[in-house]
């Protein structure tokens, strides 16, 4: 295996500091780390290396903590040289925030070509700690971090903030200003972290005024093009506070690389004028692993999914739902007979058992990690709904036609979802055959969901109620809220699916004709899907999941507005649902 391009040398008060097995690129950055085996450190040279020369640098991009384990953290931040250079970069991890007690220390040097990026691999750390941490260049010290470990044995309480959906150019992200401040083990961001947008790109129309213009102008292609955005969102106050103040563990979606990414291609690439898909891919997962606090891979760069645990109480199955595996989703247009959706086509195009979203190694992993999970909950943190969300084919028309152009057609819409509450209010034994008809016509409302790829999350769902598993999905993606039961193809309970709104995307307000249209809909949208408890489709927030023996209570905290420096908080505290883990069934 290669050594990174850039010399590193390192000191510790650590017992057993040891090199890391070091991955090109992705694990560049990647300064020092260390093991908790009683092993002597390797001798001293005897001749000692000379020292490097270090460029003068700030820390402008402030700094972080990820995938914490019950020994060991990442530890991350940025860089900002005077001119290209080596920048030697010192770090300190301790048990107080006075930093009286520090119990290891390291130092490496980065260059240009981790983007001046540094990663710390701490290990040899007490379970269910909290440590602070800072580094150091120069005469130039960053702000202080904290992070927590992963607790071992009986635990009584986990309690996980989870995001989604961080869009720049579109509004402030008072969101992570909220979670900050929020007493949690660990954030959990399901994707979306960054978008790849041009600046005159979605959700941007408001850029100008809140001094939000999105940089580079151009839509991302290269490596320095996703650099240069990630130093743009980790110049945002607000997401450095919250990364100052809890570890994340983060999974990608598809926007990291290109709207509606798929493993070999993307809705948002045009092969002709931007150059093969595989070299923008290779150029986002670099800048991906080198911008946040991510364990680097130790083989195979494009997978990232892992689990971690957190005691006796939640095994936590990061998931990969949109680059690895996924094959090309789905699309109405394809499906359109006459005027309508031919019913019978798309609903054996989703349930075809060739199709997949996870791919078959991915799957494999999961289903042997939930067989061996002995967990009281089973988690899995990933991009899309897993809940069937059904509609009757002519509200999905209206939708389908809405997505496609951009804008709501309501004279078209609203009749259809009107015919459809009517008849799903009618007892059944009344409704006249036109009412069954049009409620028997309910097809998958979000292709690029896994209701798209139904045979492969029936198989998965079966496989968790066959093991009983308390099963716990949460998602984002959709810029919007949901609680939902998950059942089986037979209809048998499976478990529960609880999806945060967006950090700043916008919901289903644009294409419902407004925030008082989306509320009247997603009420509507409650009744219509039977799996479906709880919507809210036009405001911006996160969920809190909190984990207890008997029981998991999801709480849904919204801003009310993220076009203004001033914002008030809204916890809608009707929609705060505990489900108990002999029935898995919503409050």
């Amino acid at each position: 295996m290669n050594q990174p391009p850039n010399r590193f040398r390192r000191r510790t008060l650590l017992k057993g500091m040891g090199a890391s097995a070091l991955l090109p690129l992705l694990s560049a950055n990647l300064i020092g780390c260390s093991d908790s085996s009683d092993s002597p450190p390797p001798p001293e040279p005897s001749i000692p290396e000379p020292p490097i020369e270090s460029v003068p640098a700030t820390f402008e991009h402030g700094v972080a903590s990820g995938d914490p384990l019950e020994d060991r953290v990442i530890l991350w931040t940025r860089v900002s040289p005077e001119r290209e250079g080596n920048v030697v970069v010192a770090w300190e991890i301790a048990s107080d925030e006075a930093f009286s007690d520090i119990v290891a220390s390291g130092d490496g040097s980065t260059t240009a070509d981790v983007d001046y990026t540094v990663k710390v691999d701490v290990t040899g750390l007490n379970a269910g700690s909290d440590y602070y941490y800072r580094f150091t260049t120069g005469d130039n010290t960053s702000p202080v971090g904290r992070t927590r470990t992963a607790p071992t044995g009986s635990l009584a309480t986990a309690s996980f903030a989870v995001v989604s959906c961080s869009n720049y150019p579109a509004g402030f992200f008072h969101v992570y200003r909220e979670i900050a401040d929020r007493d949690v083990d660990a954030v959990l961001h399901l994707g979306d972290y960054i978008y790849e947008y041009g600046a005159n790109g979605y959700a941007s129309e408001d850029a100008e005024a809140l001094g939000r213009v999105s940089v580079p102008a151009d839509e991302l292609i290269s490596l320095d093009d996703y650099r240069v955005r990630y130093a743009q969102y980790h110049g945002d106050r607000d997401l450095q506070d919250c990364h100052a103040r809890h570890p994340f563990i983060i999974v990608w979606d598809d926007h990291e690389v290109a709207n509606d990414t798929y493993r070999n291609g993307a809705q948002n690439h045009q092969p002709d004028t931007e150059g093969e898909f595989s070299e923008r891919r290779a150029a986002a997962i670099q800048a991906w692993f080198e911008w946040l606090p991510v364990r680097p891979p130790s083989d195979v760069s494009d997978v990232i999914y892992r689990q971690l645990s957190y005691g006796d109480l939640v095994d936590l199955f990061m998931l990969d739902t949109r680059q690895v595996g996924r094959d090309q989703q789905l699309d109405y247009a394809d499906f359109i007979s006459g005027e309508m959706i031919d019913v019978a086509a798309i609903r054996a195009a989703t349930g075809d058992s060739t199709r997949t979203l996870l791919g078959a190694e991915q799957l494999d992993w999961l289903k042997g990690a939930l067989t061996n999970s002995e967990a009281r909950w089973q988690v899995l943190g990933q991009q899309v709904l897993m809940a069937r969300q059904t509609l009757p084919e002519p509200v999905m028309r209206s939708i389908a036609a809405a997505t496609a152009t951009g804008n709501p057609d309501l004279d078209s819409l609203t009749p259809a979802v009107i015919a459809a509450l009517q008849a799903k209010s009618t007892p059944e034994d009344q409704r006249t055959p036109e009412q069954q008809a049009l409620l028997d016509s309910a097809i998958p409302f979000n292709l690029d969901a896994w209701d798209g790829y139904g045979f492969e999350r029936d198989d998965l769902l079966e496989h968790a109620r066959q093991l009983q598993s308390r099963l716990v999905v949460l998602a984002g993606d959709t810029h919007n809220g949901w609680a939902s039961q998950l059942t089986t193809a037979d209809g048998s309970l499976a478990g529960v699916e609880f999806a945060c709104a967006s950090v700043s995307s916008p919901g289903f307000e644009g294409l419902l004709g407004g925030a008082d249209n989306a509320a009247l809909f997603s009420g509507a949208a409650v009744t219509l899907i039977d799996d479906l408890r709880y919507a809210n489709f036009s405001q911006r927030g996160y969920v809190v999941a909190r984990f207890e023996a008997e029981s998991v209570t999801a709480e849904w905290v919204y801003v009310d507005t993220i076009k203004s420096a001033e914002y008030t908080v809204d916890v809608d505290a009707g929609q705060s649902f505990t489900v108990d883990n002999g029935t898995l069934l919503l409050g």
